[in-house]
């Protein structure tokens, strides 16, 4: 019976914790307070930033910073215009470029992002920039790590709540957030989005690319030249939770068209 009831309260628990996606409408599990996960990613950044040389003053420094800027500014305008604006509640954005070499990149709650050096070769310039930054965004802006930082907790910890798994397993919360986030640079150990995780912030960071007065369709060659680094002894991280394949840039393509509704030079 305890059994039984323990069951069917944790199904309500999950049901009552469903949310959705902005723009898509898909239902998602979100079982953590924004205001605790907010905390903890703020805090979080400033150790990553603190760990890691973050490059200043530089073309691809500056470059980061337009370019987040300006998909700052279109993000705000869209949610603004739909009414939604406090779906960006907490939001204290900031944008930096990190000496690594590894092909990554990645966007914490509340728009904390970060740009490796490793990756800005494969952008080629501000329009390819724009391709990788619009897709982190909108990964946190459709709250994909809130829904993976979730599932994990379902899965390894019970569904217990995050501050008392903070409490009770501090390390082990973090390590599953940092994953969650796609934080860290070993290949193979971050959890992939799911397909339709990737599908919609391929389609929000067109969106909002073309919003910021980016041409959407530089995502296409973007996406190939990423599909082209398979061909090295190693995935690099990015693709190891971006998969870059001949189907999801046959998607992209397809997406495009809707994107340009929104382009304006």
């Amino acid at each position: 019976m305890r059994q039984q009831l323990f069951a069917t309260l944790t199904m309500l628990v999950l049901v009552l914790s469903c949310q959705t996606v902005p723009i898509t409408g898909r239902q998602q599990l979100n079982i953590v307070p924004s205001d605790t996960l907010m905390s903890m990613s703020y805090n979080e950044y400033d150790d990553f930033l603190k760990k890691h040389e973050v490059i200043t003053g530089t073309p691809e420094a500056k470059m980061v910073g337009r370019v987040g800027r300006r998909i700052r500014r279109a993000v705000e305008r869209y949610f603004a215009d739909q009414k939604m604006s406090d779906h960006l509640e907490g939001y204290q954005w900031e944008f930096h470029l990190v000496k690594d070499d590894a092909i990554n990149a990645w966007c914490m709650p509340g728009g904390k992002v970060v740009v490796y050096t490793g990756i800005m070769p494969l952008a080629d310039g501000e329009e390819g920039l724009a391709v990788v930054m619009g897709h982190e965004i909108s990964h946190a802006i459709a709250k994909h790590g809130n829904e993976r930082l979730s599932q994990g907790l379902v899965a390894q910890m019970g569904g217990m709540a995050l501050s008392v798994a903070l409490a009770e397993k501090s390390e082990a919360t973090r390590d599953l957030f940092m994953t969650a986030f796609g934080v860290g640079s070993q290949v193979g150990v971050l959890l992939p989005y799911s397909r339709l995780q990737e599908s919609e912030a391929d389609r929000l960071g067109l969106i909002f690319m073309a919003m910021a007065g980016y041409d959407p369709r530089e995502a296409v060659g973007f996406w190939e030249r990423m599909a082209g680094t398979k061909k090295g002894s190693s995935v690099p991280d990015f693709l190891s939770t971006h998969p870059a394949d001949k189907k999801r840039i046959a998607d992209i393509e397809k997406l495009v068209p809707e994107a340009m509704t929104y382009y304006q030079e």
